[in-house]
């Protein structure tokens, strides 16, 4: 005979306390099983298997679903917004549940949230209304990359999105190798800047992408200024100048926090090279 515990784990780790009455478990059998430790109560009529990760945990306690940054970032997706706290979807006729120690951001959208998390496509449309459309759409291209975005999926974002963000989605790539490249690229196109992107050349190697034939950008992580990567990079960027092309490198700091540094220095390079 299944007990709760096999029940919940055969639903997906996670169940609502009505259905598993429904499939003959009483209350009374439910108590007793949160007290032996072999479930959790996630919060009143939500029921759990462990281990259940922290920030789901938090939004079952506030009252809805993980959605926007959060949920992308526990699938892996490059997300822009600082980790403040869980962000939590509640419908709007909801009130947050009162829960020990709560970070949550509170979103009120129309429509019932699932429980625990989010599919990724409504994370996203959330994301553009929570962070804007920047911060979409390097998550975006991020999960994209990743693999998690069907041809389908990218249609059904798009047509979630406002009218006035959807060219976001038809300028997106699944190429782009890190947030800070789509971030770049989104940038330099709004000031109307083309840019070829993931170029190859000769004696140097694949670069992030080339304006106007003669200008390289690279957009720098963190992990790029340590050891062997930093002299790695000199060389390419030594084998490019004997090649005729000039090299501008910018970090996560520059990129995401001295943006106008940045567009400067591009723009002085296109300056020069006409």
């Amino acid at each position: 005979m299944l007990t709760p515990k096999d029940t919940i784990i055969r639903l997906g780790g996670v169940a609502r306390g009505s259905h598993l009455q429904r499939l003959g478990f009483s209350r009374q059998a439910l108590s007793e099983c949160v007290r032996k430790g072999s479930i959790l109560r996630l919060r009143p009529g939500v029921f759990a298997v462990a281990p259940v990760p922290a920030a789901l945990r938090e939004a079952a306690a506030h009252g809805g679903a993980l959605t926007c940054a959060s949920a992308l970032r526990a699938r892996g997706v490059w997300v822009l917004p600082a980790d403040t706290g869980p962000h939590v979807w509640l419908a709007p006729s909801q009130h947050p549940l009162a829960h020990p120690d709560c970070r949550c951001v509170t979103h009120y959208y129309r429509g019932a949230p699932p429980i625990l998390t989010v599919p990724i496509e409504t994370a996203l449309v959330h994301l553009l209304r929570c962070s804007g459309d920047e911060a979409f759409f390097a998550a975006f291209e991020s999960a994209w990359k990743l693999r998690l975005l069907s041809a389908k999926s990218r249609a059904r974002i798009r047509a979630a999105l406002p009218r006035r963000a959807r060219w976001l989605v038809d300028l997106a790539r699944p190429d782009a190798d890190s947030g800070l490249e789509s971030l770049l690229r989104l940038r330099l196109h709004v000031l109307g800047i083309h840019l070829e992107c993931q170029v190859v050349i000769a004696d140097v190697g694949r670069v992030d992408f080339v304006i106007a034939g003669r200008l390289i950008i690279e957009a720098d992580g963190r992990e790029n200024h340590e050891g062997g990567n930093r002299h790695r990079d000199l060389m390419r960027d030594a084998a490019a100048s004997r090649r005729g092309y000039e090299t501008l490198r910018f970090d996560y700091a520059q990129i995401v926090h001295d943006w106008p540094t940045v567009q400067s220095a591009v723009l002085a390079a296109l300056e020069r090279h006409r």
